[in-house]
């Protein structure tokens, strides 16, 4: 007789680790850090066979999941979910396929060689010489945000500064109508949706409108490229493939996905960065006054925030192979949840990793923007929007503090992001 087959749910069932929370639970993901103190100190490789899946905690163990793509590919990530969730996925990508363009890989789900290239192209729109022509207008931006609501001396900081800032800034870039930001926040929320948490059938269906509201959206801006090329991002895009001979052009889904990574990233994972660092401002009001003091001090604050509280929670990578990482073998096959804001709470690369330390030196060796072929490549406007946003805040006000206790949980769910639900704050201006 046969032996029996073992699955991968069975493999990563044999895992042991004491801990009996989850991951899933909304309230885990709101204030993670208890459950991150614990997977350190007893199971760094926290398996989770219901979705076929482990998560890796600790610093030096992440690092090396997200730099070495020939063990931990980005490209076909699998694992699995309900059953009911995965049929709502398979319907989504199909409604996408019948009167849109389903997914395929690019940039972020692709391993090099393929990304090296998908990345050389989009990287143009942030190198650092372009980002320091930038700088100025982001000043500029941000001093216009808040001449909007100054003279209340409140504001729901989340809507009306920081989505609006990183999202006009990406919209510029792109080559879309920055009076069309909100339109563009909801394409990337209902993009995000089904990676985020669990949809019912109503909320998977009205976030698939939403994207196919994009992508025709997308499309036509995408025509008109080519025939009228802008200096914009999405013009380089549409004609990348002119000063490469015999290539091809990118294809519309391959477009469509790009915008998709692009659209997202520049509106979700800023826009959290920012919330989380006025957030901290308002609970911290020795480190509020010192930055204010000596705006020098904006650069290390904001490294120490992108640490403190790692606005991407984590990222996803595919086992290609059986790995041993920190004594457990992950296998072959296993959907591996790189956690950078568990690395960048880890004692043991970071002292005193749970405290905020303004001083903290080296402060630019945490994971907040990943590592590896996949570091976030636009890691250099991200700190750039920061740096101008708190410089100019801590400029024109003391005194903020929010302005009204959190009615409910301070955090949206989500497994990826940690995005915030809301931030009303008070504040003098100067």
């Amino acid at each position: 007789m046969d032996a029996p087959t073992t699955t991968l749910s069975d493999r990563l069932s044999a895992l042991e680790c004491p801990v009996d929370h989850t991951m899933l639970d909304p309230a885990v993901q709101n204030s993670p850090w208890d459950f991150y103190r614990q997977l350190h100190d007893t199971c760094p490789v926290f398996p989770m066979p219901d979705i076929g899946a482990v998560m890796v905690t600790k610093y030096d163990d992440v690092r090396y999941v997200l730099t070495h793509p020939e063990l931990f590919s980005s490209s076909g990530k699998s694992g699995k979910g309900s059953r009911a969730k995965e049929q709502l996925a398979r319907r989504y990508q199909a409604i996408l396929r019948e009167r849109g363009w389903g997914h395929v890989e690019t940039l972020q789900r692709t391993d090099p060689p393929d990304h090296t290239a998908y990345r050389r192209l989009v990287a143009k729109a942030f190198l650092p010489r372009r980002i320091r022509e930038m700088s100025s207008h982001i000043d500029d931006l941000c001093h216009e945000l808040i001449d909007g609501f100054i003279e209340a001396g409140e504001c729901e900081f989340h809507m009306d500064f920081a989505m609006p800032l990183p999202g006009t800034i990406i919209a510029e870039e792109l080559g879309l109508d920055r009076n069309d930001i909100q339109r563009f926040n909801r394409w990337a929320s209902a993009m995000l949706a089904m990676s985020m948490r669990p949809l019912t059938e109503d909320q998977m269906l009205d976030a698939v409108e939403t994207e196919l509201e994009a992508q025709h959206h997308l499309a036509a801006e995408f025509e008109r490229r080519r025939s009228d090329p802008q200096n914009d991002l999405i013009s380089t895009l549409v004609h990348a493939h002119e000063d490469q001979p015999g290539a091809e052009p990118l294809t519309v889904a391959e477009l469509q996905n790009l915008m998709h990574q692009l659209v997202t990233g520049g509106f979700e994972t800023t826009t959290s960065a920012l919330n989380h660092g006025m957030w901290l401002l308002t609970r911290r009001p020795d480190v509020q006054e010192r930055v204010r003091a000596d705006l020098t001090l904006v650069p290390a604050f904001v490294e120490e925030v992108l640490r403190f509280e790692s606005p991407v929670a984590g990222l996803v990578r595919r086992a290609t192979q059986d790995v041993e990482v920190n004594g457990s073998v992950i296998p072959e096959g296993a959907m591996v949840m790189a956690r950078y804001q568990a690395a960048n709470r880890d004692e043991e690369a970071f002292d005193h990793a749970d405290e905020f330390d303004l001083d903290r030196d080296p402060n630019h060796q945490h994971l907040a923007f990943g590592a590896g072929p996949h570091f976030c490549v636009g890691a250099a406007l991200a700190r750039q929007e920061l740096v101008s946003a708190f410089t100019v805040w801590l400029g024109r006000t003391t005194n903020i503090e929010l302005a009204r206790p959190f009615d409910g949980p301070v955090h949206e769910p989500s497994f990826m992001l940690f995005p915030m639900v809301e931030l009303p704050i008070r504040f003098v201006a100067t």
